[in-house]
């Protein structure tokens, strides 16, 4: 299907090696029940893949973006604000972009038939948010921190705190899923999905940051982070088939 005039393509850009992990990932063992077995074959970009549904404000609920206020009572646990820019790989910010969340309570368990650990499910807290970004690309979220979990993929493993990110272009074939961590987490050098990400600074750009300024007094702590498309300071993105 040609473009019609004027419309510009996007063109595919490639990251810097080791900015994603592997597709098979020895220490992550479900990596190698469903990593692809033949090379990827590269589709161009076509009128349906950058366009879309409209994602815009007009489909975002008052409290969507404050995972604390959607029920008639607080969710137990330490209120959070995190707030950053989507940016594309030129650092121009990406506007008018849907970014969804989604988190495990204070107790470390999801609002999910599949998750059965014995941690306390939260009546006030379902764990999932939504808004879009404005002008500046930038979005906010206010939330709880979420608890660390058990998972088996090895002996006494748990994965780190951390909070699950998606983001849209303008079509939902441009989708893109990413983890936010928190800085020093005594987790990180046993959680094999944290260290598939071959290249330390790639690593780190998934930690947020601590924000004293944006820190509101006597009501939530704050952190920074930042999601970057593409380029030399690329975001991590993940498998959107992993559930953890």
């Amino acid at each position: 299907m040609a473009a019609p005039t004027g419309l510009r393509l996007p063109r595919y850009r490639h990251d810097p090696e080791g900015t994603h992990p592997p597709l098979d990932s020895a220490g992550y063992r479900s990596t190698a029940l469903r990593h692809p077995k033949q090379p990827l074959v590269v589709l161009p970009q076509q009128l349906t893949e950058v366009t879309g549904p409209l994602l815009g404000p007009g489909r975002i609920g008052e409290f969507d973006n404050d995972l604390t206020r959607q029920h008639a009572e607080e969710p137990q646990g330490q209120r959070i604000i995190v707030t950053g820019r989507l940016l594309d790989g030129e650092g121009r910010p990406v506007r008018n972009s849907l970014v969804e969340i989604w988190q495990a309570n204070a107790g470390g368990r999801y609002r999910h038939t599949g998750d059965r650990w014995p941690a306390p499910l939260d009546p006030n807290f379902d764990g999932a948010g939504r808004t879009v970004t404005d002008g500046e690309g930038r979005y906010t979220f206010t939330t709880i921190k979420p608890g660390a979990y058990p998972w088996k993929n090895h002996d006494n493993a748990w994965r780190p705190s951390h909070i699950h990110f998606s983001v849209f272009g303008s079509a939902f074939t441009q989708r893109l899923v990413t983890q936010m961590y928190f800085p020093d987490d005594p987790l990180f050098a046993q959680d094999p999905i944290f260290n598939s990400i071959p290249d330390e600074k790639a690593r780190q750009r998934m930690i947020a940051r601590f924000d004293l300024d944006r820190t509101e007094d006597h009501w939530a702590l704050a952190f920074q982070f930042d999601i970057v498309l593409r380029g030399r300071e690329a975001s991590v993105f993940e498998d959107e088939e992993d559930e953890h």
